[in-house]
């Protein structure tokens, strides 16, 4: 029993001392890598999607559906998609475009992944003030992703108004 012991601590130490698992593809902390710049489409026209249906009407909700009336943060800065179990939580940091910004969140450019790429947009309610320095317009926001919602997906973008990121698997 004590020899069995000995040598799984020993095994266990020269493994994790082999810089070739901190890079490989089994370690789950190199699930999704660092995030990269992408490019971005102009078209801003915010027309709803047609191919996704309306909810019906119900006493406890209205029929229209929930758009966030924020709009896109000037610029991204970083990206980092963090693994737990169960899923995975995305984080997303940018910069808006004037000081004050509320209501932050990552709003999901659609319901499903399109070609395994899961689109989210970091979108801010800004208020009329002075622009102010980059730290102070600074601001995170992140969403939590189940398992399901991560099957299928190979890349995660987050897009702002100027800039887009994104991460792969």
């Amino acid at each position: 029993m004590g020899k069995a012991v000995a040598g799984a601590v020993v095994a266990a130490m020269v493994l994790g001392g082999c810089a070739g698992l901190r890079e490989s593809r089994v370690n789950p902390f190199n699930w999704f890598g660092r995030a990269e710049p992408v490019a971005v489409a102009t078209d801003a026209t915010g027309a709803a999607n047609p191919l996704i249906p309306r909810r019906r009407a119900s006493i406890f909700r209205s029929d229209e559906p929930v758009v966030h009336a924020g709009q896109p943060v000037m610029r991204i800065e970083d990206l980092a998609v963090e693994r737990r179990p169960g899923g995975a939580i995305v984080r997303a940091t940018g910069v808006a475009e004037r000081l004050g910004p509320w209501a932050v969140r990552l709003v999901p450019v659609a319901d499903l992944p399109e070609a395994g790429v899961l689109s989210f947009e970091l979108r801010a309610r800004l208020q009329p003030a002075p622009v102010g320095t980059e730290l102070a317009r600074t601001l995170t926001a992140a969403v939590d992703l189940s398992d399901q919602q991560l099957a299928g997906v190979t890349q995660i973008r987050v897009v702002g108004a100027t800039n887009a990121l994104a991460v792969r698997r």
